[in-house]
C-alpha cells in the first residue's frame, strides 16, 4: 500500500512501501504531503463514518479500512463578545475530548493497514488518549509515554483504555526522547508531531466550518504547540478557497504560552528567540513544546493566510477559562488560552471570527 504524494522533505524521498518509519530512513528529514489538499463536494460520502466522509481529500490509499469512534461533526456555536458575534468550534466535544481524534483516526488507520500491533507515542496528554483511545478501537497494543507531571485525569483516561503509561521524570522534551530512544531500538512510533497522516484529519474541521458558517470565515483563533492543527486548517481551507475559486483563506492567529513560546517567537522573527524557545512552566501544557518540527511550514501557513503568531501571560490563563465556563464552554487551560488572545487581538481581525476549543475541562486536574 502506498501513500501517494507523501515525500520527505528534506531528500524528496517516497514515503516507503513497507514498514511505519517516523522519518526518513535515508537522511532522517521530516515527511510531509507534496503540494495542497484535494478537496471535491461531489466526492463526499455521506455514509461514511465521522470524518470519514471526506476521505477523498486525505490523500491516502481508497482501500484503507476507516477507524473511527465518531469523530468529528462538532457544533460551532455563537455568542456576542464587545457586541461582535464569535463562533466557537467545540473541539473538545469529540469522543476522547479533544481535536486530536481527528488526526488519531487516520493515523491509526495506517497503522492497520501496514500491520502494526503495538506502538509508542509520547504526549502530554491529549494526543496520548487519543491515540490509546483509537488503539483500543482497532485492537492495537499501545504504551503512551508522559511527563511524571502531566494531568492526572488524562493520564487515568489513557489507562482506562488499556493502554500502558509510562511516566517520564523531566522536561516535555525529555518525554521525546526516551520515546525516540524505543523507535530506534525497533518500536513503531506513531508520532503525531513526526508523522503526516494526521493532518488531512485535522483539515476536515476546516470543511465542517465552511459548512457550518456557509462562507469562508474571516478569522480563526487557534492554540498551538507543535501546529499540526493550525496547520491541517490553512491547508483544508486552502483546498476549499481552490475548488470554489475564493480569493483568500481566513487569518489563521496562532496562540502560545508565554513560559514556552518558539512558534511566536520564530513566526514573529523576534531577536531575543532563546528567551522563548523554552521548556518553561505552563497551565496550558498542551502547547508546551520547545522544538515544533513544522515550525517553517507553520509560519509560511501563518504568513501566508496574512495572519500572526501571538502569545499569552500565565495570569490570564485561568480568568480566560473561567470566563469560557460562563460562557457554558468548560476547556482545558491550553484551550482557554485561545479566549484570551481573542480579547487582545479582536479588533484587528476581520468577521467573522471562529475560536477553536481544542480540550475538554474534564481532563484537567
Amino acid at each position: 500500500m502506498v501513500f501517494h504524494g507523501v515525500i520527505c522533505c528534506n531528500c524528496g524521498s517516497p514515503y516507503p512501501k513497507e514498514g511505519v518509519p517516523y522519518r526518513c530512513p535515508n537522511c532522517g528529514g521530516l515527511y510531509d504531503f507534496r503540494g495542497g489538499y484535494h478537496f471535491e463536494p461531489i466526492e463526499i460520502e455521506p455514509s461514511q463514518p465521522g470524518i470519514w466522509r471526506f476521505r477523498h481529500a486525505f490523500g491516502l490509499p481508497p482501500e484503507l479500512v476507516p477507524v473511527s469512534l465518531g469523530e468529528g461533526d462538532t457544533p460551532l456555536l455563537q455568542t456576542k463578545v464587545k457586541g461582535r458575534r464569535i463562533a466557537f468550534k467545540c473541539e473538545y466535544l469529540n469522543p476522547s475530548g479533544s481535536f486530536k481524534d481527528r488526526g488519531s483516526a487516520l493515523i491509526t488507520a495506517w497503522l492497520l493497514s501496514r500491520g502494526v500491533t503495538e506502538v509508542v507515542e509520547d504526549s502530554s496528554g491529549n494526543a496520548g488518549a487519543s491515540l490509546a483511545a483509537y488503539a483500543a478501537r482497532a485492537g492495537i497494543k499501545a504504551r503512551i509515554f508522559t511527563p511524571e507531571l502531566a494531568s492526572g485525569p488524562k493520564k487515568r483516561q489513557i489507562e482506562a483504555y488499556g493502554a500502558e503509561l509510562v511516566p517520564i521524570r523531566g522536561t516535555r522534551s525529555d518525554v521525546a526522547n526516551a520515546v525516540r530512544k524505543e523507535a530506534e531500538e525497533g518500536a513503531a512510533y506513531a508520532s503525531h508531531a513526526y508523522i503526516p497522516f494526521n493532518l488531512p484529519g485535522y483539515a476536515t474541521a476546516a470543511y465542517e466550518i465552511f459548512v457550518q458558517e456557509g462562507k469562508m470565515p474571516g478569522a480563526v483563533v487557534v492554540p498551538a504547540g507543535q501546529g499540526g492543527l493550525l496547520l491541517g486548517l490553512a491547508r483544508g481551507f486552502d483546498a476549499l478557497r481552490k475548488v470554489y475559486k475564493l480569493d483568500t483563506i481566513p487569518m489563521m492567529i496562532g496562540v502560545q504560552a508565554h513560559g514556552c513560546a518558539p512558534l511566536w517567537a520564530l513566526c514573529s522573527e523576534r531577536d531575543e528567540q532563546a528567551e522563548f524557545i523554552t521548556d518553561g512552566d505552563s497551565l496550558a501544557e498542551g502547547v508546551r513544546v520547545r522544538d515544533p518540527l513544522r515550525a517553517k511550514a507553520v509560519c509560511e501557513a501563518v504568513s501566508a493566510s496574512r495572519g500572526f503568531m501571538c502569545v499569552v501571560d500565565e495570569k490570564d490563563i485561568l480568568p480566560a477559562r473561567d470566563a469560557l465556563a460562563q460562557l457554558g464552554f468548560y476547556v482545558e487551560p491550553t484551550s482557554a488560552i485561545a479566549w484570551a488572545a481573542l480579547l487582545q487581538v479582536m479588533g484587528k481581525l476581520p468577521d467573522p471570527i471562529i475560536v477553536i476549543l481544542t480540550g475538554s475541562g474534564l481532563k484537567y486536574g
